[in-house]
């Protein structure tokens, strides 16, 4: 199956940035790691969880990689500190050497990776021995997707998005799998439940077409169509009282060490 790569910095922080946030806030404290480490955002996107990273972990210095140069010209303008810096590369074949980092992270990449099981194997390689492998990803199959609520709708109505390489990478038990093969020892994981507030359904809408997956299929949905699909998923976002929807996203993280 094709890689899937975002393109656009700017419209993937507005989709996914708050979502990538929040769960990152979770996943960190669970993590609890010591101060003054190396780390490695592997799959460093528009670098939201590098933010998040230099902001509460104090880290002694953050690299992160990914395959896109526009994400990459997004992250470089956040402004960040010297101690982060973002260099092109793939997941699979990482532009480090052997035993470079404390912490390697994948923040929501392993369903994203062509191969999980390699990329999982080099962020071991560049790990160093007693660190930790870390990452946590979408629980696609069990509906923990953020927009599930328009996919699954999608999907139904036989106009599904385009699956990411590894749908099933993230499930739980896939997880230990990988990373057990890649020889990492005394193995965690958990389950982070996050939520998002949108003003309305009208924004979430909005903000959930800037996916270039999403975008792309409902441009192949007929017009009368489409208005059937856009009620269906409006009857189905969870919402508030004053007309906010809040719908919820689950991730699955997991933690091992080299």
């Amino acid at each position: 199956m094709a890689e899937v790569r975002f393109s656009d910095g700017a419209s993937y922080d507005l989709m996914m940035g708050p979502w990538s946030r929040s769960v990152g806030e979770l996943f960190l404290d669970w993590l609890d790691p010591a101060a003054d480490l190396d780390w490695i955002d592997v799959g460093c996107g528009s670098g939201a969880f590098t933010s998040l990273v230099v902001e509460t972990c104090a880290p002694a210095s953050v690299l992160g990689v990914d395959p896109s140069h526009a994400q990459l010209d997004f992250a470089r303008g956040r402004g960040l500190p010297p101690l982060a810096r973002f260099e092109p590369g793939d997941a699979t074949s990482l532009p480090v050497a052997d035993r470079t980092f404390d912490i390697a992270v994948a923040a929501l990449v392993v369903h994203f990776m062509p191969d999980p099981a390699a990329g999982v194997r080099e962020m071991a390689r560049a790990t160093k021995p007693g660190g930790l492998v870390a990452a946590y990803s979408w629980d696609l199959l069990g509906g923990g997707f953020p927009y599930d609520d328009l996919y699954s709708r999608m999907a139904s109505s036989g106009y599904p998005p385009p699956a990411p390489p590894s749908p099933a990478a993230a499930d739980p038990r896939e997880l230990r799998q990988t990373w057990e093969l890649a020889g990492l020892a005394d193995i965690r994981q958990r389950a982070l439940t996050v939520t998002r507030q949108f003003v309305d359904f009208d924004d979430y809408w909005r903000t959930a077409v800037t996916s270039p997956r999403i975008a792309a299929a409902l441009q192949r949905v007929p017009e009368a169509l489409m208005a059937i699909l856009r009620a269906e998923v409006e009857a189905a976002v969870p919402r508030r009282p004053d007309g906010a929807v809040v719908p919820k996203a689950t991730a699955n993280a997991i933690v091992g060490r080299a």
